[in-house]
């Protein structure tokens, strides 16, 4: 590793080109604070020249890694950028904006500033190497009108990335320099040539930054994670781009590009679009899609908990200590193919497998079986099987909450079946369904059909913060109610949940046969019955989805009212049913709760029994 002092000016002087690899970030310094400390920087060194030039030194503006690559015949000199690419891309910026304003003015300095941004003489690929900087694909047509206007653009790739009518962050900080170099140079009102001088000559002599070209035994990972200054700060996922790119060095570059950037193009460039940049919540934290894809990738690859808190430190060691991979292409390759599942997942499309998992999955908030899905959906060559390994998942899940057993224990217990699955002799579906039904404890139990029966119809299951889960399982039976021969119907409205007996019944829905209870008096049979009533109101049997609310004068009205309200929905098989009672009570409530149990049994399978899981996994070995 040889470092050098560079002045800007220095850095760009001479025949040369700095290459940002496309698996970088794309440029991200904003006025506010980055660019605003930059020109206070040069100010003071305009300030700092003024008063004495002989004793004055440079301002150190941090440091640049680079690595030289190969070049053979007429390629320009080239150095691919480790670190510092904001640096390198914001002085070139500011150089452009420097240029334009001594155009503008007439003055010598265009041209003497044109050198620095351009190379000149014989080149391979003169389009492309006259650039002394050749940022990323996603700043590249930004950048490259910035400093040629008159630039074929139609030549420059255009990114996937790139919205007509976006000002990028390069453009926004070409122009807030050239108003600060306006300002400057302008003095009464006219064009001041001493301090256009005086300006350049800061970039020259008044600020500098230490140049650090790598050899062959250096680590650029290690580098590049301690020396960022004045930065954005990085992700686990801007980490781990890095991690993984830097190690498929030495590829060298065609027609005046990257061969690594190729590796990016395929893998990696549709993980950094703005799908993955929006944040989703787990528990209380709050990342990016791609940093909980990458949490559940590793947890997949490893079968063990990883911390999206330490996402970064574990691949990095998960890498150095296993070397699961044989090359970088099919590290990325396995990225790519998580990445795929989990993009479905948050779709959710209903044609999808993974898109109806997902759709469960939010409902009922277990991000916890992602690293198994995505087992499923990438490593475990299960085929057409998929679907039915993630229904089984989702009634291993939806049978203990309606139990009300706990989900403390999902996240341990989900790497644990993957890691069983990945090592039984068994086929990919009979491992799963045996390793889910083998435990009889409360923390990983999957309910059989005479528990989940009691539950079901004994337990209260409206609450407030429930009602994502009860909208899909009855969703769920209403899909299964509807035979063959029903109409197609396509709900376009959210439905929402209605008791049909309401929960504040004791105005419009008297209990019967206690007419001669004095108001005010205490009756036991009376308080009883009252009783009753109340442990019936928010169990499944009484509830029932709408394609928009009642309004809460018929939702609390008596059944002669509130009855044929509900049955006006009668689209719904959930609701043409209700034709069938005359009046609504305690035992009508159980009858339809038993009804609906037996429809979600055929929904949500039951386990194996515990001696049938037993004898399976000894079969395959386990």
């Amino acid at each position: 590793m040889r470092p050098y002092t560079r002045s800007i000016v220095e850095l760009f002087d001479g025949k040369k080109r700095y290459l940002i690899p496309l698996y970088q970030r794309q440029y991200a310094w904003s006025v506010s604070p980055q660019l605003e400390l930059l020109w206070e920087d040069i100010e003071r060194a305009v300030i700092r020249l003024a008063e004495d030039r002989q004793s004055a030194t440079p301002h150190f503006m941090g440091a640049i890694v680079i690595a030289q690559i190969k070049t053979f015949g007429k390629q320009v000199q080239a150095f691919e950028v480790i670190d510092g690419q904001q640096r390198l891309t914001t002085f070139q910026i500011l150089l452009a904006a420097l240029r334009d304003v001594a155009a503008a003015h007439g003055s010598d300095y265009a041209q003497e500033i044109n050198k620095l941004l351009f190379n000149d003489g014989v080149m391979e690929t003169p389009e492309v190497e006259r650039f002394k900087l050749w940022p990323t694909l996603t700043d590249r047509r930004a950048f490259v009108f910035m400093t040629d206007p008159a630039a074929d653009l139609s030549a420059i790739s255009k990114a996937p990335e790139d919205e007509d009518g976006v000002v990028r962050p390069a453009a926004a900080a070409h122009a807030w320099f050239k108003a600060r170099v306006e300002e400057h140079v302008i003095a009464d009102g006219a064009f001041d040539q001493f301090r256009m001088e005086k300006l350049f000559e800061a970039l020259r002599d008044g600020l500098a930054a230490v140049s650090i070209e790598l050899e062959g035994g250096d680590d650029p990972q290690t580098i590049f994670e301690t020396l960022n200054s004045r930065g954005v700060d990085l992700t686990a996922g801007d980490l781990m781009r890095n991690f993984i790119f830097q190690r498929a060095k030495g590829l060298g570059q065609e027609d005046g590009s990257l061969k690594v950037d190729k590796l990016y193009a395929d893998h990696w460039l549709p993980l950094d679009r703005w799908f993955w940049r929006i944040e989703d919540s787990r528990g209380r934290q709050n990342k990016p899609r791609l940093d909980w894809l990458l949490v559940d990738h590793l947890s997949m690859k490893k079968a063990e908990i990883v911390s999206v808190d330490n996402l970064f430190d574990s691949y990095r060691r998960w890498i150095f200590d296993e070397r699961p991979f044989d090359t970088v292409e099919a590290e990325l390759r396995s990225i790519s193919r998580s990445a795929e599942a989990h993009r479905r997942l948050v779709e959710m499309k209903s044609d999808d497998p993974l898109g109806r998992f997902g759709r469960f999955a939010r409902a009922f908030d277990v991000s916890t079986a992602m690293p198994l899905v995505l087992y499923l959906a990438t490593d475990a060559e299960i085929g057409g099987d998929l679907a039915p390994a993630l229904d089984m998942i989702e009634a291993y899940i939806l049978r203990r909450d309606i139990c009300g057993l706990t989900t403390k224990n999902y996240n341990r217990q989900f790497v644990d079946v993957l890691d069983k699955i990945r090592k039984s002799g068994l086929p990919t579906l009979k491992a799963l369904e045996a390793h889910l039904s083998i435990s009889d404890s409360d923390l990983t139990r999957w309910p059989n059909d005479a528990e989940w029966k009691q539950n079901w119809l004994g337990r209260d299951q409206y609450k407030n913060n429930r009602q994502p889960r009860l909208r899909h399982l009855l969703q769920a039976i209403e899909m299964a109610k509807r035979s063959a021969l029903s109409e197609e119907i396509e709900i376009k409205s959210e439905l929402t949940i209605e008791h049909v007996m309401p929960d504040k019944w004791r105005t419009h829905w008297p209990v019967p046969g206690f007419d001669h209870v004095p108001e005010g008096e205490f009756d036991q049979d009376h308080f009883a019955r009252q009783l009753e009533r109340d442990q019936a109101v928010n169990k499944l049997g009484n509830l029932t989805l709408l394609t928009q609310s009642l309004n809460s004068t018929v939702s609390n009205g008596p059944f002669a009212l509130k009855m044929p309200a509900v049955r006006a929905h009668a689209s719904l098989a959930l609701n043409r049913e209700l034709h069938s009672y005359d009046h609504w009570d305690e035992t009508s409530i159980l009858h339809r709760g038993e009804a609906m149990f037996e429809i979600a049994k055929q929904v949500w399978r039951g386990p194996l029994s515990r001696e049938a899981a037993v004898e399976t996994i000894a079969a395959g070995g386990g």
